[in-house]
């Protein structure tokens, strides 16, 4: 199975700054995921022609199952997470990340019901400060809603913001998850043009194998936006069910 998280800065590319969101679809197409965790997914804003991202992008691909949360609003429209799914949502749940008057966040809880068996997705886009994005998690992993699946093998990723690195020990192996996309030399996602930061990460429970975990680096991905997408081919560990 495989996932694609891709912070698409709008369909506005990182160095050109023009809008062209067909260059973000052909490098989402060129890695034929199964499930597609998107972060900065506008709807109805003048920079993006006031376009329907969220239902452009989700008309293109055909996948039958679906969310959008807008987290940022702007006058009539706004930007936020898409997920998408070529198979069944089970559950789905939308929790606020925000802190205080901080830039409003959120995560978007799927459990899905795959080939391999039922395993939860957790799409975020995490927020600029440490000590907001350490609170972010942990406010994640305790939530009610989070923690009504917490037997299920469980893959989160996104735009954690994380320059440092310190979210791999706290809070995440204090739940006993492992990072994916480590050592960070070997994902660095941002700028897309010539990447410094590894920003896009994941983290897995014990009952989620990883087959192979990348950053996109290729012609199309360094202009189509301001992040690199990172893609994880991976498998539900058997008797984890």
């Amino acid at each position: 199975m495989r996932v694609l998280s891709y912070n698409i800065h709008k369909g506005i590319g990182g160095r050109d700054r023009l809008y062209k969101l067909q260059r973000i679809i052909d490098v989402i197409e060129h890695e034929n995921p199964d499930i597609i965790c998107l972060q900065e997914v506008d709807r109805n804003v003048s920079r993006s022609n006031h376009d329907d991202q969220p239902l452009l992008i989700s008309d293109y691909f055909n996948y039958a199952h679906r969310m959008y949360r807008m987290n940022v609003h702007l006058q009539d429209g706004g930007y936020g997470n898409l997920l998408l799914s070529r198979w069944p949502f089970l559950t789905r749940h939308e929790v606020s990340l925000q802190k205080g008057e901080r830039k409003a966040r959120s995560a978007q809880i799927a459990v899905i019901d795959s080939p391999e068996g039922i395993v939860r997705l957790v799409n975020y886009h995490l927020g600029l400060a440490e000590a907001e994005r350490q609170w972010q998690v942990e406010h994640l992993l305790n939530h009610r809603l989070y923690r009504e699946a917490k037997d299920v093998p469980t893959l989160i990723i996104g735009d954690t913001n994380d320059w440092r690195g310190t979210l791999k020990s706290k809070p995440f192996e204090a739940s006993y998850f492992q990072e994916v996309t480590t050592p960070p030399s070997r994902y660095r996602s941002f700028p897309a043009y010539l990447p410094i930061g590894s920003l896009d990460k994941a983290f897995c429970c014990n009952c989620i194998e990883i087959h192979e975990a990348r950053i996109v680096k290729n012609k199309n991905s360094k202009v189509a936006s301001d992040h690199l997408p990172l893609v994880i081919d991976f498998h539900v560990k058997s008797g984890s069910q």
